[in-house]
């Protein structure tokens, strides 16, 4: 049986920063949500096969918690713990609460069930998951909204990661005073990342999409030991088809982070890639034609940090 949002909501609005990361791991497992846990201060999953090793195994997370005492802490998303959360990130110029505002006024993400303020300024939208559909992760990184669903995690209060001068860590903000609803995140997607609409293309082109499938398939495969060499390798791949760098991290990023890397290890690694096959900055027609000047200006730029402000557009 699914667990529902209903279950981590009430373990984790209980949760304060005084409390052990393992007791509410331990909480979440009761209450039928499978955890796993990620490096001390960091994303990465602990566990050999990242989130597929997510359990409610008492005894399995007691053990992981006695050999790694200050881990972090994930679960799943989608299906397998019956969240979705739609993730806002603040990053160089790059506000994605700008577009998740915009979002909210169209009522695409207006049915949270609770809102989860993250080290880096940015926020954690939390959903009831579509048992009945598969939503797989995504991530728009002109709009700077992630969306992880089916094939994705996210870290949970207490959680910390490093900020500016020191450690932050999540915390819920917010609970919805109203009644939560299910987000159709292939409708988000179109609204904040709109596509040009299909065409029967040349057989070229056609080959050229199949590729891109297959490539993020064999990402997504990959084992602990080949996932940052693998995630290089196709990186390079597209550099060398002429795929924009954001484009390529669009792309990419679920596959990877099913592999189980994090974002930030994601970015670098493929902005490593670019850096290698186009060492010269990159002049792309999208840029020419302002499609995705805010993009390209991210990409270029390390990520920083700022203090957690307030929600803001919700009230």
């Amino acid at each position: 049986m699914m667990a529902s949002v209903d279950a981590v909501a009430s373990v984790l609005i209980r949760a304060t920063s005084s409390w052990a990361v393992s007791v509410v791991a331990r909480d979440l497992a009761v209450a039928g949500v499978p955890v796993f846990p990620c490096l001390p201060g960091g994303k990465r999953p602990l566990t050999e096969h990242g989130f597929h090793d997510a359990t409610t195994d008492l005894e399995q997370i007691v053990a992981w918690w006695q050999k790694h005492p200050t881990a972090n802490l994930a679960v799943p998303t989608g299906a397998a713990s019956g969240v979705m959360v739609v993730d806002v990130d603040v990053h160089g110029p790059v506000d994605g609460y700008r577009a998740f505002e915009r979002a909210h006024r169209t009522g695409l993400v207006s049915g949270w069930q609770f809102l989860v303020a993250t080290p880096s300024g940015g926020m954690h939208a939390y959903y009831p998951a579509t048992p009945d559909r598969e939503q797989r992760s995504w991530q728009a990184a002109r709009a700077g909204i992630d969306f992880r669903g089916d094939g994705g995690y996210i870290l949970v209060p207490p959680s910390t990661v490093p900020t500016n001068g020191g450690s932050g860590g999540y915390r819920v903000r917010r609970m919805n005073p109203g009644a939560s609803s299910v987000l159709d995140s292939d409708r988000l997607r179109d609204f904040l990342d709109p596509r040009p609409t299909p065409h029967r293309g040349s057989g070229r082109e056609m080959e050229r999409s199949a590729d891109v499938s297959r490539l993020t398939a064999w990402v997504a495969a990959r084992s602990e030991g080949e996932r940052n060499r693998g995630l290089f390798w196709a990186a390079c791949r597209l550099a060398e088809n002429d795929i924009s760098a954001p484009e390529a991290l669009d792309v990419l990023s679920a596959a990877a982070s099913e592999a189980g890397l994090g974002e930030r290890e994601i970015t670098a690694t493929v902005r490593s890639a670019y850096r290698t096959v186009q060492p010269r900055p990159q002049t792309s027609s999208r840029a020419q034609d302002g499609s995705s000047p805010a993009t390209e200006g991210w990409f270029s730029r390390e990520t920083t940090v700022r203090p957690s402000p307030p929600v803001r557009g919700l009230s």
